[in-house]
């Protein structure tokens, strides 16, 4: 059984092994090998350990606890940090779904659309009235959030260890809309 709850400071290491096995198997080929393979457990659960110590940060921090396998999947978070072109400006507030990464083994279980649902859950109590999201071009989940109501409004070039790579921006101007329809759709990510 799979609860999604808020993470904990204990969580720290399984988050940082989640986002890591989940980057080398997602982004195979869409990102630097070295930069895939130089990626450490330890380093990015230090990065969560710091981030989940922080009350206001860790708010918007949940995760996939599997009763038998601990945490398969988190998501994360909070204002937008770089407002896609597109939107028209009429939003109250912007919030962003920073990262939502499901283990390659629990995917395809409803899991990243429960998790999504956490995150929108708590950005509309945050105050916000829409969300975006910034994912690479060529990454196939776009079809995930497309499924579930996102609109694609913006782009934009990044770099990635030397490499610079095209994003996409999704966006949900109604945070209630995706949660209903969800229920409708098929059972994806």
């Amino acid at each position: 059984m799979i609860r999604i709850r808020r993470a904990q400071l204990a969580d720290s290491s399984a988050i940082g092994r989640v986002q890591v096995e989940t980057w080398q198997s997602a982004y195979a080929g869409l990102l630097p090998d070295d930069m895939l393979a130089g990626m450490s457990d330890v380093r990015h659960a230090a990065m969560w350990m710091q981030t989940l110590s922080h009350k206001t940060e860790s708010r918007g921090v949940f995760v996939a606890d599997d009763s038998d396998m601990g945490v398969v999947g988190f998501g994360s978070c909070g204002p937008v940090r770089d407002t896609p072109e597109g939107l028209d400006g009429t939003e109250v507030r912007v919030g962003e779904v920073y990262l939502l990464y499901v283990e390659p083994d629990f995917q395809n279980q409803g899991i990243g659309r429960r998790l999504l649902d956490a995150l929108f859950r708590q950005l509309r109590a945050d105050g916000f009235d829409t969300a975006v999201l910034w994912m690479l071009a060529d990454n196939p989940t776009r079809f995930f959030y497309e499924g579930l109501g996102g609109r694609r409004v913006g782009e934009r070039e990044d770099t990635f260890a030397g490499t610079d790579v095209d994003e996409v921006a999704y966006a949900w101007r109604d945070l209630e809309a995706p949660l209903m329809r969800r229920k409708l759709a098929p059972d994806g990510a």
